[in-house]
């Protein structure tokens, strides 16, 4: 997975402090403005949601304006899964 992050310009992973993420660690990636790819790190698993916010700063502070998991345990292996955040990032 370490090479997705690097790859895709995934932000180190911090703790999430908004609730939305239930305390989890997250890291996330730009769309454009206020649109995010965030991927959630759950019990050695990684949930990939896609998000709006306001601001970039208020990722991991405040809830996302709209959220959407969009891949549950993704498997860099899938091409699904890789497939679901090309289409995002591409």
């Amino acid at each position: 997975m370490e090479n997705v992050f690097k790859y895709y310009e995934f932000s180190d992973f911090f703790k999430d402090n908004s609730q939305t993420f239930n305390g989890n660690l997250i890291s996330f990636t730009a769309l454009n403005e206020t649109h995010f790819l965030i991927f959630e790190e759950k019990n050695a698993t990684y949930n990939l949601y896609v998000t709006r916010y306001t601001q970039k700063n208020e990722i991991g502070v405040k809830p996302p304006v709209i959220v959407e998991l969009l891949v549950e345990n993704y498997d860099k292996s899938i091409p699904e899964h890789r497939i679901i955040m090309k289409q995002y990032l591409h």
